[in-house]
This record gives C-alpha cells, structure tokens and sequence, in this order.
C-alpha cells in the first residue's frame, strides 16, 4: 500500500482543516516545499496537493508552490483545487504534475470531464470522491451533490478512470481512525480499482487496518503534522510493506 502525505495550502501555507470546515483550520509553520522534500527524504514517493483556496474560488490559485514541488522534488505528485477548465489541465500537465485530481468538475459537470478523459487520457486523472451522508460533496466539501458515492465511481471506473480516492467528511482531520468499512464495501463493488483512502488516519495502526481493508494507497496529513505518526514509522511501513510499489 502506498502512503502518500498531503498538503493542504491556504494562502501559501500548509494547513489542516477539520471536517472540511475552513474556520477550523490549523496552519504549520513549514513551507509546502519544505514539507514534500522532508518528504522524499524518508523514502516516500508520492503526494497528494490540494489548493484548497482553489477548490473555494473555482480556479487554482497556488501555482507557484505547485511548481517549486514538481521542480524541486522527484515525487510522483497529484494536485486538485479549482481545476475547472481544459487549459488548467493543460498547465498542470506542463509543470510537471503527475496526476490531475478532479472531484468537482466529475461530479458538476460531467460532459466535461468526459471531453477531457478523451482528450488527455483516463490514466492522468485521480478523481476525488469526497462522501457526506452517502452523497458525493464537491466545492472543497462545501456543496452537497445528487450523486450518491458507489453508482459516482463505478460510472467513471467504466470509462477507464482507474485510480480514485475516497474521503469520508466526517473522518476528516478528527484523529478518530479511517473509515474502513466503506472502503471494504467499495472494493468489494468494484474490485479491480486502485482505491486510495483518505480522511481520519491517526496511528500506524490504522495504515495496517487499510491494507487489510483492500485499499491501494492511503492520503495521510494531520497524523505526521501532530506526530501521531512519524516519518521513520512510516519509512518502517514501506520498507517492510512487499505490495508497496512507489
């Protein structure tokens, strides 16, 4: 299983939000760029960005940092916030970006995406289903959708959209633990994706619970910010890890 940190940038800064909730949010002192090198020093070769002042105005705002990681680091990097037109995922492609995270756009606005799954290709696209009470949740968690999660991502997984992670809102940067249960029941219902969970990670054990559960990948944040877990247990979990493949 894959561990991929994220870093969630507000005005520059790395921050945490609780339940998706911006007037709860926790700002830490190292920079984006800081953070993904220490990163990549302790064997981890992957990463999830989040413009989260893009994912609230609709158009990405943070480009800068997003191309000092892709230049400055060797991580396989996906970004997401504010990704609403065919030339932002044209210029994300450009810096250097691996994946392009589409949540809203597939949710809102799916002629679109599907233009652009023809255009670029399924396999650059990681789609972010955020779930709320069953229902997809899109805006930077701000909007409910008429989508509810499972039907959401099996459609997409028809149409070559191989690579998803799913984040239960309520588990969010609560510390509590993830949400196991339904990424069993989404692996069981669409087997062959590559299924990435994210939201509630407070401990090592939960990684172990992840991979138990099916999942390919876990987004871990507030857990390494709040040194719920450290970076040398998480250098201990890939190294020991034999499915782990960066």
């Amino acid at each position: 299983m894959q561990i991929i940190p994220a870093i969630d940038i507000i005005d520059g800064k790395c921050v945490r939000l609780t339940e998706g909730n911006y007037s709860a949010k926790t700002e830490y002192n190292r920079s984006p760029l800081e953070m993904a090198k220490i990163y990549q020093d302790h064997g981890i070769c992957r990463l999830h960005l989040v413009d989260l002042d893009g994912a609230k105005k609709g158009a990405v705002q943070n480009w800068k940092i997003a191309e000092e990681i892709a230049k400055y680091t060797t991580l396989k990097i996906d970004f997401g916030g504010g990704i609403k037109t065919t030339e932002t995922v044209k210029r994300i492609l450009d810096i250097g970006i691996d994946f392009v995270t589409v949540g809203s756009v597939a949710a809102k606005d799916p002629v679109l995406f599907k233009e652009w799954i023809h255009q670029f290709g399924p396999e650059i696209f990681l789609l972010g289903a955020d779930v709320k009470n069953g229902m997809v949740m899109v805006s930077g968690w701000l909007e409910s959708t008429n989508n509810p999660l499972i039907p959401f991502m099996k459609e997409y997984f028809k149409l070559g959209i191989g690579n998803m992670f799913c984040t239960d809102i309520t588990k969010d940067g609560m510390l509590k633990g993830p949400a196991t249960d339904l990424y069993k029941e989404i692996k069981n219902e669409i087997p062959e994706l590559f299924l990435i969970a994210s939201g509630g990670v407070s401990c090592l054990q939960d990684l172990y619970n992840l991979t138990q559960a099916g999942c390919d990948g876990a987004i871990v944040g507030k857990a390494i910010y709040e040194n719920k877990i450290s970076l040398e247990e998480i250098e201990t979990f890939i190294i020991g890890n034999n499915n782990y493949a960066g």
